[in-house]
C-alpha cells in the first residue's frame, strides 16, 4: 500500500496522485507541488489516504508545501490577469477578424506562461495574435483549440434534467458514446432529445450501457417464437428490459397479446440482432 493525496489544478479537471511527504492535508486545502510543467498550486481532493499499489504510477512526486498566503496571493493576482488577458485577447481577436471563439485563459503559477483556449470550426491563422500577445504580457503564449465537449466542461450549465452538467462537476476524461447505445436502451433517436448542450451525445448514455448489454443478452428479443407457460407458442411482440415482462402474440392469427415474464417462457426461436448474444434459454437448446 503507498500512502497518497489526491489533487486537482482545475475543479473540472483529472485528479493526480502526489507523494504528501509526511504531512497531512484536508480536503479542498491548498497546496503547492512540483509537475512535470514545472510548480503549480492545486487543492486536495480529500486527505491522505492508502491505495494499493498497483494504482500508482512511480514514481510519485511529493508535496512541496501546504499553501501560504503569498501564494494564495499570487493565484488571487494570477486569476485577475487571466480575467484581463482573457478581455484583451477578445479584442484582438476580433480586429484581426479570426474565426475563433475564446472560452477561457489560464495563468500557470508562477506566472510563466498565459494558455488561452478557443473553438472554432476549422484551421486557425493565430501567429499574429500570438506575435501581439506575447509582446503585450512578454510571456510564453499558448493557444489551444479544444473540442465542443471541452468547452461545456469549461463553461459549464444544466443539462436536460436539471443537474449540472457531469463533465463540470465529476467527469475526468469523455468516454466514447454511440448511437447503438440510445438503440440499446430504448431511447428515442431524435438527435435532440438524446444530445446535451454540446451537441453531441449526452455522456450519461454510458453509465446504463453494461447492464443494457446484458439485459439484452437475457431477454428474448421482439421477434423471437416462444412457449407462454399455457403451452401456447407466439412472438414476442414488445419487451420491457428493466422489469422482464414481455408482450407475446399468441393464437391462429396472433390476434391475441398476453404479457409474461422473461423467465415464464421458453424460447424455441430466438430472433437476434447481429451480433448480440442469445437468451440464456436458447444456448441451451
Amino acid at each position: 500500500m503507498t500512502e497518497i493525496i489526491a489533487i486537482k489544478f482545475k475543479k473540472d479537471g483529472r485528479i493526480y496522485y502526489f507523494d504528501p511527504d509526511g504531512k497531512s492535508f484536508d480536503d479542498n486545502q491548498r497546496v503547492v507541488v512540483e509537475t512535470s510543467k514545472g510548480v503549480e498550486c492545486g487543492f486536495a481532493v480529500g486527505s491522505n489516504r492508502m491505495i494499493a499499489d498497483s494504482q500508482v504510477v512511480a514514481p510519485l512526486k511529493k508535496v512541496l508545501r501546504h499553501a501560504n498566503d503569498a501564494d494564495l496571493k499570487r493565484i488571487a493576482e494570477n486569476d485577475k490577469k487571466a480575467t484581463e488577458a482573457f478581455d484583451y485577447c477578445e479584442e484582438q481577436i476580433e480586429k484581426l477578424g479570426l474565426d475563433m471563439k475564446l472560452i477561457d485563459v489560464e495563468v500557470s503559477f508562477d506566472s510563466g506562461k498565459i494558455l488561452f483556449f478557443f473553438t472554432s470550426d476549422g484551421r486557425v491563422d493565430f501567429r499574429e495574435l500570438v506575435k501581439i500577445l506575447a509582446a503585450n504580457y512578454k510571456t510564453r503564449i499558448e493557444l489551444r483549440q479544444i473540442g465542443v465537449r471541452d468547452e461545456a466542461k469549461m463553461l459549464g450549465g444544466l443539462g436536460i434534467c436539471g443537474q449540472p452538467l457531469c463533465c463540470s462537476r465529476f467527469l475526468d476524461a469523455f468516454q466514447p458514446v454511440s448511437i447503438k447505445m440510445a438503440k440499446e436502451q430504448g431511447l428515442s433517436l431524435n438527435p435532440v432529445k438524446i444530445s446535451g448542450c454540446c451537441g453531441r451525445l449526452m455522456c450519461c448514455l454510458k453509465y446504463e450501457q453494461d447492464a443494457y448489454e446484458y439485459l439484452n443478452s437475457i431477454t428474448p428479443a421482439p421477434g423471437s417464437l416462444v412457449r407462454t407457460p399455457n403451452g401456447d407458442e407466439g412472438i414476442v411482440h414488445d419487451v420491457n428490459l428493466l422489469t422482464g415482462n414481455l408482450l407475446i402474440k399468441t393464437g391462429e392469427e396472433n390476434t391475441i397479446i398476453q404479457k409474461f415474464h422473461k423467465d415464464e417462457v421458453k424460447v424455441l426461436r430466438a430472433n437476434r440482432p447481429k451480433g448480440k448474444k442469445p437468451p440464456v434459454e436458447d444456448e441451451k437448446e
